[in-house]
């Protein structure tokens, strides 16, 4: 079996972009991968098709050297961009290896763990009040984790944001929504990156213990130093580990401790192959994954297959919940895939992915998107 072409598809589906991944082989048979560099997705393409040249007329089944010969083919190895490819890449030659076995992914990876994975759900509110209904919404609706968000943008100007205005709202209404549902749900936030050390810590400071079990990416990952000093100055649990682009990048955190959860993306980090490797690392330092997954049904697949194949895994992160956009992953363009369910993730018994896209569907154009460019009120710029 040979690789006879190598498809990206940066379209646009429902309320986003996806950067897809389509290879054939001259058997017929072909899979599909998805990359995790949003907003940026035409720079991903054009590394696919760089790819594509040497890629076609190889044995897609030894995708492990295809992965080191895709990493290691240019002078300027990694970063995000090529391995945003590579993980799409990479993702699609399991899809392909899956049906050629005719085994799902995760057979490939070492068989079931469980036989299905549990996520956590996303919410928020404007105050307190509301925050508390959407945690007692997502409670009820079958989760048992999920994290919680504070929306006090302005009205006028979204892109406006002021960490420290924002997390002294924010740690009194998360107080308050741990008291209203009690000690046992699971509770978390995401940061996204957009505090300094000093800011993470007091955000940290001010909340009771156990008001928070986790909290996501309250800053960089640039400096591993610098979550060292923040590990030091409080005990929540961190989950960090969506930004990683390589096992050499996840290197630091796991071997010195600094995260407790790994919110390893594997359309990011180099698909399924580079995935497992962190994986294994992680275990044996007693630290669990708990995957980024905002992308498509492909990513959810994917991931799933991972989640599946390892035994230290906590929770998927799911976009399907009562404070998310439900529908977010079209039947339309998507009529295969797994069945996601409040609480859980349960993987079709198919080979490969489990996932077909049709091709028909993919007719919306790229659109040029941005994140939110955030500011401060004296202008400068800051993270989103």
């Amino acid at each position: 079996m040979k690789i006879k072409d190598v498809k990206p598809f940066p379209v646009w589906v429902g309320t986003r972009n996806q950067m897809l991944v389509k290879i054939e082989t001259d058997e017929g048979i072909y899979g599909w991968g998805e990359s995790g560099v949003s907003s940026r997705e035409l720079a991903v393409e054009g590394a696919v098709k760089h790819y594509r040249e040497f890629l076609i007329g190889r044995d897609p089944m030894r995708r492990g050297a295809l992965w080191q010969e895709m990493y290691r083919s240019q002078y300027f190895e990694g970063g995000r961009v090529l391995t945003g490819a590579i993980s799409a890449i990479d993702i699609a030659l399991h899809d392909i290896a899956g049906k050629k076995l005719g085994v799902p992914v995760y057979e490939l990876l070492g068989g079931k763990h469980r036989d299905y994975v549990p996520t956590f759900a996303t919410g928020g509110g404007k105050n307190a009040d509301e925050m508390i209904k959407m945690a007692k919404a997502i409670i009820a609706s079958g989760f048992n984790c999920f994290r919680i968000h504070l929306d006090d943008s302005d009205e006028e100007d979204k892109n406006l944001y002021e960490p420290r205005e924002h997390i002294a709202k924010f740690a009194e209404a998360v107080t308050q929504v741990r008291k209203a549902v009690g000690t046992a749900p699971v509770i978390g936030t995401d940061y996204h990156h957009r505090l300094s050390v000093a800011e993470a810590a007091s955000l940290c400071q001010a909340m009771p213990s156990h008001t928070l079990d986790f909290l996501e990416e309250p800053i960089r990952d640039e400096s591993p130093e610098a979550y060292a000093t923040l590990r030091s100055m409080t005990p929540v649990p961190f989950a960090i580990g969506e930004e990683f682009s390589s096992k050499w990048q996840a290197l630091p955190y796991i071997e010195k401790g600094l995260t407790n959860y790994m919110r390893v993306d594997v359309c990011n980090i180099g698909g399924l192959t580079e995935s497992m490797k962190v994986a294994g690392w992680c275990e044996a330092h007693y630290i669990d994954l708990m995957p980024h997954n905002p992308l498509g049904p492909i990513c959810v697949a994917a991931t799933a297959h991972l989640a599946t194949a390892v035994p230290n895994f906590s929770w998927l992160e799911i976009r399907e919940s009562p404070g998310e956009r439900l529908g977010f992953y079209s039947k339309e363009v998507f009529p295969v895939q797994p069945k996601i369910e409040p609480g859980k993730v349960t993987l079709l018994n198919q080979p490969g992915l489990g996932v077909e896209v049709d091709e028909s569907k993919l007719n919306e154009p790229f659109r040029f998107a941005e994140m939110p460019h955030l500011h401060r009120r004296d202008g400068s710029h800051t993270n989103w």
